[in-house]
């Protein structure tokens, strides 16, 4: 599978290169090193770490990435940049986060042995996502960039320190619902005669509840907040399965962003725009954006274009970014539309898969989350594009142009890896040496791979 993805992003390049040149590229080979590397390391590093982990990860997340960069390639090419523009150029910076995203990848790998070692640090986890999420309101570093506060300027660097306090927020959320899932499940809290919830539990959904406004309300940010508080609702209805709980929290988030619309210019402007975009006052400024999006899917048609022909990038405002999706549905058509629906299918799948064979409770949660991430944030940021929800303006998982959101989907994808590696019952290998066997259950002594003993292998 790895082979076939690998394929289809050179194929691509192959399609970008004719439409740009009028001939074929003359020079295979620094594209091929550099696909094929990047995906021959991940692979090395797949069969070393995590031997036993999911296959369906690696060869969705190269497809992806590949598109994605030849996407922000073909609007950033590098025919003709001179050395200072190539600092500058997006497809070249793309490029470096890519690498460090596998690097990071790797070293997650290797420093995450046993995904149990992270429910260690709920409450260190949790205060370092605060610190996260709360460090581009400091003045002096933090940074406003299209009306959102969330970026932070440290040594020359921007960076997006909200990325990877998701990470630290879904596993806080998998430790503390597999702590308390049976006091969030069972009626325990007896008034008169009858048993109801205890209402304790629900404290940290009330906290969560008022991060959220704290956070669409400081940094003009509603991606976020949406994302996170629906992970949470989420996680808490599968830890559950009561659907009472997935009514009170969306009720709350509905209140408070009815009330965000009202007291915040840049929240209320993006409804406006969601509810018609088409008025004199929005057509003419940021309401442009989108509708020139929906002219440039409705002229990729079925099948596109082509790759290097479309107009997109000369009418639509930040193509590489929230809009990267309508560059690819005019030159690709639906069916390259199609391609990244697919492949985020499939990767949500294989993380449902890989929580449903976890072998810890905490695990199984943790999978669940980091999956919701990634599939939550493809379908908000699409669904803003086709006006299904508001344009929240987050990135569309290795796809879009970033570096906060490239390295933080590695890591993401690393920690999936791991849980899928550690198959039920069968703790992770040593580096260089045999699995470590779990103890026998009581009354039962049987080597692993040997036949069961009579009468059920119980020794009289």
């Amino acid at each position: 599978m790895l082979l076939m993805a690998d394929a289809l992003v050179l194929a691509f390049w192959w399609t970008l290169e004719l439409s740009r040149t009028n001939s074929p590229p003359t020079s295979w080979w620094p594209m091929i090193g550099c696909i094929g590397g990047m995906s021959g390391i991940l692979h090395l590093a797949n069969r070393w770490l995590a031997p036993r982990a999911n296959a369906i990860f690696l060869p969705v997340v190269v497809v992806l990435n590949g598109l994605g960069y030849l996407t922000i390639l073909r609007w950033w090419p590098l025919h003709g940049s001179g050395a200072s523009s190539l600092a500058q150029n997006r497809a070249v910076l793309q490029a470096v986060w890519t690498g460090v995203g596998c690097l990071l990848y790797i070293f997650t790998l290797f420093v995450v042995r046993r995904s149990r070692d992270l429910d260690r640090y709920r409450s260190i986890s949790l205060l370092i996502a605060i610190i996260l999420m709360l460090s581009p309101l400091l003045p002096g570093i933090g940074a406003t960039v299209n009306g959102a506060r969330l970026w932070l300027h440290v040594f020359g660097f921007s960076i997006q320190p909200i990325e990877f306090a998701k990470i630290l927020l879904c596993l806080f959320f998998a430790s503390y619902f597999a702590e308390n899932r049976e006091l969030l499940s069972i009626n325990s809290a007896r008034i008169g005669n009858r048993l109801y919830l205890d209402p304790r539990p629900m404290l940290p959904i009330l906290a969560v509840w008022g991060l959220t406004m704290v956070v669409i309300g400081g940094e003009n940010d509603i991606g976020f907040a949406l994302l996170v508080f629906s992970v949470f609702i989420a996680l808490l209805w599968v830890t559950t399965g009561r659907w009472a709980y997935l009514i009170i929290g969306f009720s709350m988030f509905g209140v408070g962003a009815y009330l965000a619309s009202h007291l915040f210019a840049q929240f209320n402007q993006r409804v406006s725009i969601w509810l018609d975009p088409w008025t004199q006052d929005l057509i003419n400024g940021r309401g442009r954006q989108i509708v020139q999006g929906w002219y440039s899917l409705a002229a990729g048609g079925v099948t596109g274009t082509g790759l290097g022909l479309g107009q997109a990038g000369r009418w639509v405002s930040e193509i590489t970014n929230d809009m990267i999706l309508t560059s690819i549905g005019e030159e690709l058509g639906l069916l390259g539309c199609s391609v990244i629906v697919i492949c985020f299918v499939l990767y949500v799948g294989a993380g449902l898969r890989t929580a449903q064979r976890a072998r810890s409770v905490f695990s199984r949660l943790a999978a669940v989350a980091m999956t919701l991430i990634v599939g939550l944030q493809a379908f908000f940021i699409m669904a803003g594009v086709l006006r299904l929800l508001p344009l929240t303006g987050i990135a569309l998982p290795f796809v879009a142009y970033g570096g906060s959101t490239l390295m933080a989907n590695y890591i993401l994808t690393a920690v999936l890896m791991r849980i899928s590696d550690e198959e039920p019952g069968v703790p992770p290998a040593r580096p260089g040496g045999p699995a470590i066997l779990e103890a026998p259950k009581r009354g039962v002594l049987r080597r692993r791979g040997s036949a069961p003993l009579p009468d059920g292998g119980a020794l009289r």
